[in-house]
């Protein structure tokens, strides 16, 4: 794996986001702000989920007078998580306006291509950085090609076009992108924002695109950058659009922090991005948020859905269990278990993970031999194998990893 960039570090609020700091998740609610209270509580079910930062959208006054009071809910419950605030078109009013507002957020979201127009933009976008330096607090300088800056992206094209062999329309988009973001982190810089409280992010919606953009990017800047290709969609498609685009970044070492933009279910469940996040990273070898859980795929060996339902169970409870489980103890995180349908390569995976269980394929002998840390320590049979493993999570951990000092 290549080693990560050097990008400078941006502290926000106590997470820190580049400079060689862990990969940091981050989601963003889709409640109404003026919402305190749902907000509040989806915040709050984000942050649980294990979202290091939460945006939330911050789109006119009823909103602005709401951050605040979504702040000292949280407090109240025990949440500390940063708090991202994401302005379009009028965050230059509700940032000045609002200044309870500008200090509860631990960090802005702009978007260059929706502060302002012709000879508002200058104005309006140094209102905002203005009010960044003053309550020192970072911005993500957020370029999206669905709000592209139009006004450079014409001036771009028409110069394209006198070239002699004019580069493609894509290529053109890409490099507005770029230079949006540069450009932009050049003028806060020049407007008094110190590098270490500015991320860049170039977001598309093609896998492509944005690895296109993002090596290009991470080539012309030493800016934390934050990944994320944006509108991924819905289930199964947008999580293997968004891996697909950030392994590629997160394997040369590009990216600071990641968002996955899922479009939720109907009733769906927000923290589902955050999962997949953790999953990426995780899987990647990047970080650890959780135990790992290897289960084979099934074959005709393991016609009964035992093993399936045993996989999903144990899944279940190392996620429900993990808050705690890192309250109390140093390192589980890091635990793997196996739970294995058939003789063919259950004890191997069983062996290879800190614990396994290798259940009876179809036709073999009804007994579930346990492999904690490559050794056999005893077989589990009859009706109560997956409570009698579940026992055995608990127990490994307690044995197994340190507890926390109080």
């Amino acid at each position: 794996m290549t080693n990560r960039r050097n990008t400078t570090a941006v502290p926000v609020g106590a997470v820190v986001i580049g400079g060689g700091a862990p990969i940091v998740v981050q989601s963003m609610t889709n409640t109404d702000t003026a919402d305190a209270r749902a907000t509040a509580d989806q915040v709050a079910s984000l942050a649980r989920a294990g979202s290091e930062l939460v945006r939330i959208t911050v789109n006119n006054e009823d909103a602005a007078r709401q951050v605040p009071h979504i702040r000292d809910l949280l407090a109240r419950e025990g949440v500390d998580v940063p708090l991202v605030g994401d302005f379009h078109f009028n965050g230059h009013k509700l940032l000045t306006r609002f200044p309870e507002c500008a200090e509860a957020l631990a960090k802005y979201r702009i978007n260059p291509g929706n502060v302002g127009r012709g000879s508002k933009r200058d104005s309006q976008y140094g209102a905002m950085i203005e009010v960044a330096c003053r309550h020192d607090k970072p911005i993500r300088i957020g370029v999206n090609w669905g709000s592209l800056d139009q006004e450079l992206l014409t001036r771009l094209m028409d110069r394209n076009s006198e070239l002699p062999t004019p580069r493609e329309a894509r290529a053109i988009v890409h490099e507005a992108m770029i230079q949006s973001a540069v450009a932009s982190a050049d003028r806060a810089r020049q407007l008094g924002l110190g590098a270490d409280r500015i991320v860049l992010s170039c977001k598309m919606s093609g896998v492509q695109d944005l690895i296109s953009v993002y090596t290009e990017l991470a080539q012309r800047c030493d800016y934390a950058l934050h990944l994320g290709l944006t509108e991924a969609g819905m289930g199964s498609k947008g999580i293997v659009a968004s891996t697909a685009a950030l392994a590629v970044l997160l394997q040369q070492g590009i990216g600071d922090t990641i968002r996955i933009s899922l479009t939720p279910e109907p009733g769906g469940d927000r923290s589902r991005e955050v999962i997949v996040a953790q999953e990426i990273l995780q899987t990647m070898g990047l970080r650890a948020f959780t135990p790992m859980v290897i289960a084979c795929p099934g074959c005709g060996r393991t016609t009964s859905t035992y093993f399936q339902e045993l996989a999903r169970d144990i899944q279940t409870h190392v996620r429900e269990r993990m808050p705690q489980w890192r309250r109390e103890y140093r390192g589980v995180e890091e635990m793997t278990v196996a739970v294995m349908g058939c003789v063919v390569n259950g004890p191997g995976e069983s062996k290879h993970a800190n614990l396994g269980i290798s259940l009876p394929g179809t036709g073999e002998v009804p007994v579930a031999p346990v492999y904690e840390d490559g050794k056999k320590t005893v077989t589990l049979k009859g009706q109560g194998i997956a409570d009698q493993f579940q026992q055995l999570v608990e127990d490994y951990v307690v044995r197994r990893y340190p507890r926390r000092e109080s």
